[in-house]
């Protein structure tokens, strides 16, 4: 059957419709699970599934026990202290974006690592504030409590107070729209955020974050602005005040732009050489802070700082319902892109570490997460890129790591807050500049995405035009709703071809790409690379007709009409039969006004052509008498190559039938190869099938099918000529009444010919 010869091999096998097939192969039967079968299975009970749930539900249980103390404790405490202080200054700094004291960006970066502690699935990522989310949470507080101008100090507490009150609720609405999801086992959702949208979102999102910082590092009084273009309302009051930036705070954050950005490119240059990453934020806040309470910059050059950190932790308080009833969009926005953000890098790290990770129980992670951490007055959370890096970079093996860094945080909190408070704001903000280096740098993914797909480099630039120009929340939107008409103009125009042969092999390609092409005359074979659904029916139709250089509906007429012709012609005695075929004796036929009127009867003109009535079969690709005209078709046989349709609906299967029948009408013999089995069984339930279109045009391949067109085109020409032989035999001399042709013969040339 199956015979190899160095790189190639034969194959011999009959020819293969599906019929044959499974004439000769008996197909197991399996039984399919009902719903209800489902159900019995997802509400039973056993030792199995409860240990498996409870190690679904609290992933600790599952690696605590396997701690590996000698080998990993070193190399997590080095790592935990590490990523405790970098959190410390990013939760500072994040909190600007905020809108909200400093001080609580210290509880959005202590409350997340416990929770995620015991729910998480992965080892490496580093739980708590991230730029774009806050940025997201900030949108949301400036929109429900927006700046008051000329606000005294009375004023700016109750403000900082009901923004943090926003910020809190906003975290814990996302929180339970993600462990809503997570506990609904629809991780999934987040495959519809491509690395495209996510790309040039979180592009978009560092822009936002760049121009908010620019206030801090000028050291200016910007109004805070929300909603459309509110980007380039803060660059007009930017450019507007930029004579009164504060020399101090402009030269500072240029100081620590330099030498952080100029040190963490020989962090990334020596990684190898150097055992643990030098910890230049921290440094340089450290001596940051030291000029800044030595110099007593406050007073002599009036910069902003960060002011009195409460110690200690605030009691928890519940959510503000007013707030949630404002914010679903916000609150679901940020919760699909913080999840969608932390599993994307959480799955960089499990496939460099080699373990798995749990999309669903991510979700409900991160959901418990914000819920907890919003109810202790912290904002939304999901993982930094540049702290997990720290945290995976120093040595970390797993989230033991995080819980030493949040110990860090809490004694920063507790104790030695108050070491931070002669720290300029505009130090923070440089920082913050500085972290947004990675998202700036995608930038540079705009030119190979446009060489290697030019739907997701579009998407990349209309998702980043959105969110700049519409906001962050409005953008994400648009960028996914473009995303999805993107999928849908794929499915709906597909890329059809007509292929054939390649170098005499069972090989079919298109056409036009090889030279070495072979197509067998008479047949014409058309590839659709795409689901037919209601959608791209109408567009599959047109491709099939283009391809067959016909229409068949506008074919199937003509002949009707000629038939008609025909038979009057033939009952008026103006045709006349004879062995050779028939004569005409008029070339002045015109249609009736009744005629035409009746031609005007398209049902008439639709159905199949009879010829039943007539001692002769009609040859409608020779010269027809009269001057009756019918476009020719040069083929007998369309194949449609199914090999990549993955399913069919149903106004794709009624359309697909109608296009099937318009062909079969005007004696085009059609045939389906490569049809999946779940399609073919669904064609069968719903009866696809009749006695028009049968389950014998559909064949295994395209090659079974062109095999079996040459060997009926074979067996039908001997069976012709065996039934010529007979009739010469009989008559004495070749008539063949009922398969000769209507030719346009002269009436003194046929009776010479006889």
């Amino acid at each position: 059957m199956f015979e190899p010869a160095e790189n190639q091999y034969v194959v011999s096998r009959p020819i293969y419709s599906e019929e044959s097939f499974k004439g000769q192969h008996e197909k197991i039967r399996r039984p399919h699970k009902t719903f209800f079968d489902h159900l019995r299975v997802f509400f039973g009970c056993s030792s199995e599934k409860a240990k498996r749930i409870a190690f679904t539900f609290f992933p600790i249980a599952s690696w605590l026990p396997m701690y590996q103390i000698k080998a990993w404790l070193v190399s997590d405490i080095v790592s935990g202290i590490s990523t405790g202080l970098v959190a410390v200054l990013q939760g500072l700094a994040f909190a600007l974006l905020v809108n909200v004291p400093p001080g609580y960006g210290l509880y959005a970066a202590f409350f997340p690592v416990i929770i995620y502690f015991f729910f998480g699935t992965s080892k490496h990522i580093s739980v708590g504030p991230f730029p774009v989310l806050s940025l997201m949470v900030g949108t949301a507080v400036l929109r429900l409590v927006p700046d008051v101008p000329n606000s005294n100090s009375t004023d700016i507490t109750a403000i900082d107070a009901e923004r943090v009150n926003v910020a809190a609720s906003v975290t814990v609405l996302a929180g339970i729209f993600q462990l809503a999801l997570g506990l609904l086992q629809v991780g999934f959702i987040v495959i519809y955020l491509s690395d495209s949208l996510i790309s040039g979102f979180t592009t978009a999102a560092a822009i936002h974050v760049l121009i908010s910082q620019l206030k801090f590092i000028l050291g200016l009084t910007v109004k805070s602005y929300s909603g459309p273009i509110a980007l380039f309302y803060t660059l007009r009051d930017i450019f507007t005040q930029i004579t009164d930036t504060n020399i101090a705070d402009l030269v500072t954050s240029i100081i620590i732009m330099v030498v952080v950005f100029a040190v963490k490119e020989i962090n990334d240059r020596f990684k190898a050489k150097i055992p643990v990453p030098i910890p230049i934020e921290v440094i340089m806040t450290v001596i940051a802070t030291g000029v800044s309470y030595a110099f007593d910059f406050k007073n002599k050059y009036n910069v902003g700082i960060v002011g009195t950190l409460e110690s200690g932790f605030e009691a928890p308080k519940a959510p503000d319902i007013k707030v949630f009833e404002s914010c679903v969009g916000d609150g679901f926005s940020i919760g699909i892109v913080g999840f969608a953000i932390a599993f994307s890098v959480a799955k960089v790290y499990s496939i460099k570490h080699d373990y798995v990770i749990n999309g669903n129980q991510e979700l409900v992670a991160f959901g418990l997460s914000n819920i907890f951490g919003g109810c202790f007055r912290g904002f939304a959370a999901a993982t930094s890129l540049s702290r997990s890096a720290v945290q995976e970079s120093t040595g970390g093996k797993t989230q033991i790591a995080g819980l030493l860094s949040a110990i860090i945080v809490m004694i920063v909190t507790l104790a030695i807050g108050f070491l931070l408070e002669p720290l300029q704001k505009s130090v923070l903000g440089a920082l913050v500049v500085i972290n947004l280096k990675g998202m700036l740098m995608q930038f540079n993914e705009i030119p190979p995405l446009f060489r290697k797909d030019k739907f997701d480099c579009l998407v990349w630039v209309v998702t980043f035009l959105a969110a700049v120009l519409l906001g962050l929340d409005l953008g994400l939107a648009a960028g996914l709703g473009f995303e999805l008409l993107t999928v849908v103009f794929r499915a709906q125009f597909p890329k059809c071809s007509q292929v054939a042969n390649v170098g005499g092999s069972n090989i079919y390609k298109n056409r036009k790409d090889y030279r070495d092409i072979h197509e067998p005359q008479g047949v014409k074979i058309f590839r659709c690379p795409a689901p037919i659904f209601f959608a791209n029916i109408d567009f599959f139709r047109d491709k099939v007709i283009a391809a067959a250089g016909i229409n068949p509906l506008r074919i199937l007429r003509k002949r009707n009409k000629a038939l008609r012709k025909i038979k009057k012609l033939l009952k008026k005695g103006e045709l006349h039969i004879t062995p050779k075929g028939l004569i005409s004796t008029s070339y002045d036929y015109k249609e009736s006004d009744d005629e035409e009127l009746d031609n005007n009867r398209v049902e008439e003109l639709d159905q199949p052509i009879n010829t039943s009535e007539l001692p002769i079969q009609i040859d409608w690709n020779a010269d027809l008498p009269n001057n009756i005209n019918v476009p020719k078709v040069d083929f007998d046989t369309l194949i449609l190559d199914f090999g990549a349709v993955s399913f069919l609906d149903i106004s794709g299967m009624k359309g697909l039938k109608a296009v099937l029948k318009e062909f079969i009408k005007i004696e085009v013999n059609v045939y389906i190869a490569g049809v999946d089995d779940n399609l073919l069984d669904k064609l069968e339930r719903c009866g696809f099938f009749d006695d028009t279109i049968q389950t014998s045009i559909i064949f295994l391949s395209v090659h079974d099918a062109v095999l079996h067109v040459l060997v009926k085109r074979n067996l039908d020409s001997l069976a012709k000529e065996k039934e010529a032989e007979v009739k010469e035999k009989e008559t004495g001399f070749y008539s063949d009444e009922k398969n000769s042709s209507i030719k346009n013969r002269n009436v003194n040339d046929t009776v010479s010919d006889i």
